[in-house]
Protein backbone atom coordinates (compact mmCIF):
# COMPACT_ATOMS: atom_id res chain seq x y z
CA UNK A 1 0.00 0.00 0.00
CA UNK A 2 1.48 3.39 -1.22
CA UNK A 3 1.53 6.08 1.74
CA UNK A 4 0.13 9.10 1.64
CA UNK A 5 3.11 10.96 0.50
CA UNK A 6 3.91 8.54 -2.16
CA UNK A 7 0.81 10.22 -4.18
CA UNK A 8 0.31 8.62 -7.75
CA UNK A 9 -2.79 8.76 -10.30
CA UNK A 10 -4.10 5.49 -11.66
CA UNK A 11 -1.49 4.80 -13.93
CA UNK A 12 1.46 5.06 -10.99
CA UNK A 13 3.01 8.20 -11.76
CA UNK A 14 3.06 11.34 -10.04
CA UNK A 15 1.26 14.09 -11.61
CA UNK A 16 4.31 15.50 -12.62
CA UNK A 17 5.10 12.27 -14.58
CA UNK A 18 1.95 12.85 -15.90
CA UNK A 19 2.00 15.98 -17.14
CA UNK A 20 5.37 15.63 -18.76
CA UNK A 21 5.15 12.00 -19.48
CA UNK A 22 2.09 12.19 -22.01
CA UNK A 23 2.87 10.45 -25.70
CA UNK A 24 -0.76 10.87 -27.40
CA UNK A 25 -1.37 14.59 -27.37
CA UNK A 26 -4.81 14.10 -26.70
CA UNK A 27 -6.47 16.85 -24.17
CA UNK A 28 -7.36 13.91 -21.99
CA UNK A 29 -3.72 12.32 -21.55
CA UNK A 30 -2.34 14.54 -18.93
CA UNK A 31 -3.99 13.69 -15.50
CA UNK A 32 -6.93 12.09 -13.45
CA UNK A 33 -10.39 13.41 -13.05
CA UNK A 34 -12.13 12.83 -10.21
CA UNK A 35 -15.46 13.76 -9.75
CA UNK A 36 -17.21 14.11 -6.47
CA UNK A 37 -20.91 14.66 -5.99
CA UNK A 38 -21.81 16.65 -3.11
CA UNK A 39 -23.27 14.84 0.14
CA UNK A 40 -26.05 14.74 1.18
CA UNK A 41 -28.08 17.94 2.07
CA UNK A 42 -31.21 19.06 3.63
CA UNK A 43 -34.13 20.09 1.75
CA UNK A 44 -34.70 23.87 0.41
CA UNK A 45 -35.49 26.10 3.44
CA UNK A 46 -36.56 29.05 1.10
CA UNK A 47 -33.58 29.99 0.44
CA UNK A 48 -33.83 28.54 -2.66
CA UNK A 49 -32.22 25.24 -4.18
CA UNK A 50 -28.46 27.10 -4.55
CA UNK A 51 -28.59 28.21 -0.42
CA UNK A 52 -29.35 23.89 0.81
CA UNK A 53 -26.37 23.04 3.12
CA UNK A 54 -25.03 19.65 3.86
CA UNK A 55 -26.73 17.51 6.74
CA UNK A 56 -24.35 15.73 9.37
CA UNK A 57 -24.22 12.83 7.39
CA UNK A 58 -23.52 14.79 4.20
CA UNK A 59 -20.52 16.28 6.19
CA UNK A 60 -19.49 12.85 7.14
CA UNK A 61 -19.66 11.78 3.60
CA UNK A 62 -17.93 14.51 2.15
CA UNK A 63 -14.99 14.29 5.46
CA UNK A 64 -14.94 10.84 4.64
CA UNK A 65 -14.41 11.36 0.42
CA UNK A 66 -11.27 13.04 1.49
CA UNK A 67 -9.48 11.15 3.64
CA UNK A 68 -10.40 8.12 1.43
CA UNK A 69 -8.70 10.21 -1.49
CA UNK A 70 -5.50 10.40 0.67
CA UNK A 71 -5.57 6.94 2.21
CA UNK A 72 -5.59 5.79 -1.62
CA UNK A 73 -2.82 7.90 -2.34
CA UNK A 74 -4.18 9.73 -5.42
CA UNK A 75 -2.86 12.85 -5.95
CA UNK A 76 -4.97 15.93 -6.47
CA UNK A 77 -3.11 19.11 -7.91
CA UNK A 78 -6.31 20.94 -7.92
CA UNK A 79 -9.99 21.34 -6.75
CA UNK A 80 -12.82 22.96 -8.67
CA UNK A 81 -16.29 23.53 -6.87
CA UNK A 82 -19.51 24.58 -7.45
CA UNK A 83 -20.64 27.78 -6.53
CA UNK A 84 -24.04 26.48 -4.56
CA UNK A 85 -23.51 25.99 -0.87
CA UNK A 86 -23.32 21.84 -0.47
CA UNK A 87 -21.22 21.44 -2.85
CA UNK A 88 -19.14 24.49 -1.81
CA UNK A 89 -19.18 22.94 1.97
CA UNK A 90 -18.49 19.41 0.25
CA UNK A 91 -15.20 20.48 -1.48
CA UNK A 92 -13.89 22.37 1.78
CA UNK A 93 -14.18 19.22 3.67
CA UNK A 94 -12.90 16.86 1.38
CA UNK A 95 -9.70 19.28 0.89
CA UNK A 96 -9.28 19.36 4.20
CA UNK A 97 -7.36 16.16 4.07
CA UNK A 98 -5.83 17.08 0.86
CA UNK A 99 -4.13 20.15 1.54
CA UNK A 100 -5.91 21.81 -0.82
CA UNK A 101 -7.92 24.53 -1.25
CA UNK A 102 -10.94 24.84 -3.68
CA UNK A 103 -11.10 26.79 -6.24
CA UNK A 104 -15.20 28.20 -6.90
CA UNK A 105 -16.19 27.49 -10.50
CA UNK A 106 -19.46 28.93 -11.19
CA UNK A 107 -20.27 26.84 -14.74
CA UNK A 108 -19.85 23.65 -12.43
CA UNK A 109 -23.08 25.55 -10.36
CA UNK A 110 -25.18 25.65 -13.22
CA UNK A 111 -24.04 22.50 -15.33
CA UNK A 112 -23.16 24.48 -18.20
CA UNK A 113 -19.26 23.18 -19.17
CA UNK A 114 -16.62 20.45 -20.41
CA UNK A 115 -14.95 18.55 -18.10
CA UNK A 116 -11.84 18.43 -20.64
CA UNK A 117 -11.97 22.63 -20.88
CA UNK A 118 -12.37 23.10 -17.08
CA UNK A 119 -9.59 20.60 -16.36
CA UNK A 120 -6.97 21.20 -19.43
CA UNK A 121 -3.55 21.63 -18.42
CA UNK A 122 -3.97 21.67 -14.39
CA UNK A 123 -2.81 18.22 -13.41
CA UNK A 124 -5.17 15.55 -11.35
CA UNK A 125 -8.26 17.76 -10.74
CA UNK A 126 -11.45 16.81 -8.48
CA UNK A 127 -14.51 18.29 -9.28
CA UNK A 128 -17.18 18.43 -6.90
CA UNK A 129 -20.56 19.15 -8.24
CA UNK A 130 -24.44 17.58 -8.76
CA UNK A 131 -26.15 15.38 -10.45
CA UNK A 132 -27.04 14.09 -13.58
CA UNK A 133 -24.11 16.30 -14.95
CA UNK A 134 -21.86 14.37 -13.28
CA UNK A 135 -22.57 11.14 -14.90
CA UNK A 136 -23.35 12.47 -18.07
CA UNK A 137 -19.48 13.84 -17.98
CA UNK A 138 -18.61 10.27 -17.16
CA UNK A 139 -20.84 8.79 -19.97
CA UNK A 140 -19.33 11.55 -22.55
CA UNK A 141 -16.17 10.62 -21.90
CA UNK A 142 -15.84 7.21 -21.49
CA UNK A 143 -19.11 5.51 -22.62
CA UNK A 144 -19.60 4.11 -19.14
CA UNK A 145 -23.20 4.49 -17.89
CA UNK A 146 -23.52 5.55 -14.08
CA UNK A 147 -25.74 7.03 -11.46
CA UNK A 148 -23.07 8.69 -8.88
CA UNK A 149 -24.29 9.03 -5.29
CA UNK A 150 -24.74 11.87 -2.83
CA UNK A 151 -21.19 11.92 -1.57
CA UNK A 152 -20.15 9.04 -4.32
CA UNK A 153 -16.73 9.29 -5.87
CA UNK A 154 -15.69 8.58 -10.20
CA UNK A 155 -12.22 8.59 -11.35
CA UNK A 156 -11.58 8.81 -14.62
CA UNK A 157 -8.13 8.12 -16.72
CA UNK A 158 -7.79 8.81 -20.25
CA UNK A 159 -11.07 8.20 -21.20
CA UNK A 160 -11.55 5.18 -19.00
CA UNK A 161 -13.88 5.04 -15.42
CA UNK A 162 -11.40 3.10 -13.22
CA UNK A 163 -12.87 4.30 -9.91
CA UNK A 164 -16.38 4.47 -8.88
CA UNK A 165 -17.04 4.32 -5.03
CA UNK A 166 -20.15 4.55 -3.06
CA UNK A 167 -20.17 6.68 -0.17
CA UNK A 168 -20.29 3.44 2.31
CA UNK A 169 -17.04 2.31 0.60
CA UNK A 170 -15.29 6.02 0.90
CA UNK A 171 -15.87 5.82 4.51
CA UNK A 172 -14.04 2.29 5.02
CA UNK A 173 -11.54 3.29 3.21
CA UNK A 174 -11.44 6.23 5.34
CA UNK A 175 -11.47 4.74 8.67
CA UNK A 176 -10.62 1.26 7.95
CA UNK A 177 -11.72 -1.21 11.34
CA UNK A 178 -8.96 -2.29 12.94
Amino acid sequence: MQRVGQNRNFRGQSSRESRNGGQTGSRYDRGVILLLRHGEAEPDQGGGDAARRLTAKGEAQSVAAGRAIARLGLEVDLCLASPRVRAKDTARLACEALGLVPEITDPIGSGDYDTLELVAGRGNVMLVGHEPVLSMEVARLTGARIKLKKGGLAGLDRGVLRLLLRPVELAAISDPPG
